[in-house]
């Protein structure tokens, strides 16, 4: 590998010279050892003479010289110290050369003390002549190391001054591949909050207190960026450290996981941005899904609404599962065509089958049913936009309410052994036409599980999504990147969210959990989350400080917005299940059922009916409780699901 060269101070003489002694790394690690084998002995003589040369025998010393050179370069080959490339020495260089220097001594002194050699070599020499040279082996490694990386950082793109932030196995690696690799960082202080490691050094840089003192040390050590490297640090203590660093208007990255800490491959080039996902207040769920694979082999999965957000990672994720056949259906042409060659790319081996197409036609999904039989179904196409919804409650009502009918009863008439419904918190006492359709949709699930009791039917309810397209996270970092405030609904809004790899594997999940038949499944999703503390956790990602009115405006509630939303109502028990934090929601005993009329209206697809039956659970939103609004159910009857 040639070095590359930039012009520099030195004209790139310093990159010719690393780059010659790397080709011929061999040759000049030999020539090294050789020499300082010849001086080590040389100086050995000397100390033990007293640097009285005339005491000296010159032939004596010339002979056990040549002897000396012939058995550290051989020994030092055959335990491999001639490979080793001196910019990565570390540790275990430092015992591999102390061994080898004690087997290479050990091996001259019984060759210069056996019967057949000519010439006297005092013990005295052997001994002081092992100590030196193993210590000017390792003064020759180390100042090839600092003299390697001072040329490469010199040579390599301007540096950039970081402030790293926590002082522990990960801040070690970084400090260690940023002053040896040309990342175009320079590390200049650690801070960490273990006040046992204040004052210490890494690396020859000092920790010099906790994070608090992050805006400081930015201010005095003109900081040109922040560096997390606390992979292990769970989100409350990456909102703390966000929030002290928020005066000093610097870009903050972060490490991505603790992972690459245990396995050694830390590296400035796997810095990222720090994320929103980042601050959410709680753990990320991480479900395991050994039985997914075991379940969906050789099977044939439909889903839904796949080239949505959800919808796609559904996808995603089923293909590394091994299905038979994985049938893509939406109405989006052009991000279903996209999605069909990634998966087709990613599973060359996976037949994928897209379908364009509507849930709401009958003649479609019934050829599609017919066609592939598919054993799991996961419907995710509907509407979710609340604002829009709210002017178009008649296609809200055919999609979600009349096509989540269709293609359960279609599933369940071609065999299907499951089918699921991704739903929503906005279902739970909804205020707003969306919500409203998707609380009706989960109540045709329901009771379409008592029509085909052969198939399972099921829903699963989260809240808001982060990423997904149309939430808020990506509608502030357009405004931001247009220069514009972030708008905020109301000071109060809160909501409770997830990322979209939990929002599908609590669905997989939720498809592998017996109990679920009939059911809807809810995640624990922690605490809600503030829209403003949203809004201002961006700003401080972007290095903006929060102006209230300016950067961040307040535009009042839309027509059907809610201040809270709830994820469960009373109705609805709780039943634990055997995955962490996941619930199975079973309805109480008098729970409302879907009317005949509304079965009719939705076996005669008639929107018009449909939409009344939407606007009468629809509530009324009341917003100065969390608990807003209470269904009107004067058109839904009373009976056990």
């Amino acid at each position: 590998m040639t070095i590359p060269r930039r012009a520099g101070p030195d004209g790139g003489r310093g990159y010719a010279f690393l780059d010659w002694a790397h080709r011929h790394r061999t040759a000049v690690a030999s020539a090294a050892h050789a020499a300082i084998a010849s001086l080590s002995i040389a100086t050995a003589y000397l100390l033990i003479f007293e640097f009285d040369l005339a005491s000296v025998a010159m032939a004596d010393f010339a002979r056990a010289a040549g002897v000396l050179v012939v058995i550290r370069l051989t020994v030092n080959y055959w335990f491999g110290l001639t490979a080793r490339r001196w910019r990565f020495i570390g540790s275990r260089d430092f015992l591999r050369l102390s061994l080898t220097q004690t087997v290479g001594s050990l091996v001259f002194f019984a060759v210069t003390w056996s019967p057949w050699y000519t010439g006297v070599v005092p013990r005295s020499v052997i001994v002081v002549e092992w100590a030196l040279s193993g210590y000017m082996t390792m003064i020759t490694w180390v100042g090839y190391r600092i003299a390697f990386e001072r040329i490469r950082r010199r040579q390599g793109p301007e540096a950039r001054r970081v402030l790293l932030l926590g002082a522990g196995e990960a801040g070690e690696a970084l400090v260690g591949q940023m002053l040896r690799s040309p990342w175009g960082y320079r590390p200049v202080a650690l801070l960490d909050d273990d006040p046992f490691k204040w004052g210490t050094s890494i690396h020859g840089l000092e920790v010099v207190g906790s994070t608090q003192l992050a805006a400081e040390v930015v201010r005095d050590l003109n900081v040109d960026e922040i560096v997390l490297s606390m992979p292990s640090a769970d989100a409350s203590v990456i909102r703390g450290v966000v929030e002290a660093c928020e005066a000093t208007n610097v870009p903050i990255k972060i490490l991505p996981g603790v992972d690459e800490v245990l396995d050694g491959s830390v590296s400035p080039g796997m810095l990222r941005e720090v994320e929103i996902e980042d601050l959410l207040g709680r753990e990320p769920v991480t479900l395991e899904l050994p039985a997914l694979a075991e379940d969906l082999r050789g099977k044939t999965v439909l889903v839904t609404g796949a080239a949505g957000s959800i919808g796609s990672e559904l996808v995603r994720q089923i293909a590394l599962h091994a299905p038979g056949t994985l049938v893509l259906l939406d109405q989006a042409e052009t991000p279903l065509y996209y999605l069909d060659l990634e998966v087709r790319r990613q599973r060359p081996d996976l037949r994928v089958v897209p379908v364009v197409g509507s849930v709401t036609d009958r003649e479609t999904m019934a050829g599609v049913m017919s066609n592939f039989r598919p054993a799991r179904v996961f419907h995710a196409a509907a509407y979710k936009h609340v604002p829009l919804m709210e002017e178009h409650p008649a296609e809200a009502a055919r999609t979600n309410v009349l096509g989540t009918y269709v293609v359960a009863s279609a599933a369940a008439r071609s065999g299907c052994e499951f089918v699921l419904l991704v739903s929503t918190d906005k279902a739970v006492y909804p205020a707003n036409v969306m919500g409203a359709t998707k609380m009706l949709a989960e109540q045709v699930m329901l009771e379409l599980q008592s029509e085909y009791p052969d198939t399972g039917f099921g829903a699963v309810r989260f809240g808001n999504v982060l990423g997904s397209n149309g939430s808020v996270v990506p509608l502030f970092k357009q405004q931001l990147a247009r220069g514009e405030p972030l708008t905020v609904t109301d000071e109060a809004v809160t909501r409770y969210f997830m990322t979209i790899p939990e929002a599908v594997q609590l669905i997989l999940q939720a498809s592998l959990l017996p109990d679920l038949k009939g059911r809807v499944a809810m995640l624990d999703m922690g605490e809600p989350v503030r829209i403003l503390d949203l809004a201002r956790d961006m700003l401080r990602l972007s290095g903006v400080p929060y102006r209230p009115g300016v950067n961040v405006v307040i535009t009042g509630l839309r027509p059907g917005e809610k201040l809270h939303e709830e994820l469960s109502r009373p109705d609805e028990l709780a039943v634990p299940t055997s995955v962490p934090r996941v619930s199975i929601l079973a309805a109480a005993p008098g729970a409302p059922r879907l009317a005949p009329e509304l079965v009719g209206a939705l076996e005669h697809g008639d929107v018009s009916k449909i939409v009344s039956f939407v606007r009468a659970v629809r509530a009324e939103p009341d917003q100065s409780v969390p608990a807003v609004g209470r269904p009107r159910l004067d058109l839904v009857t009373d009976g056990a699901v």
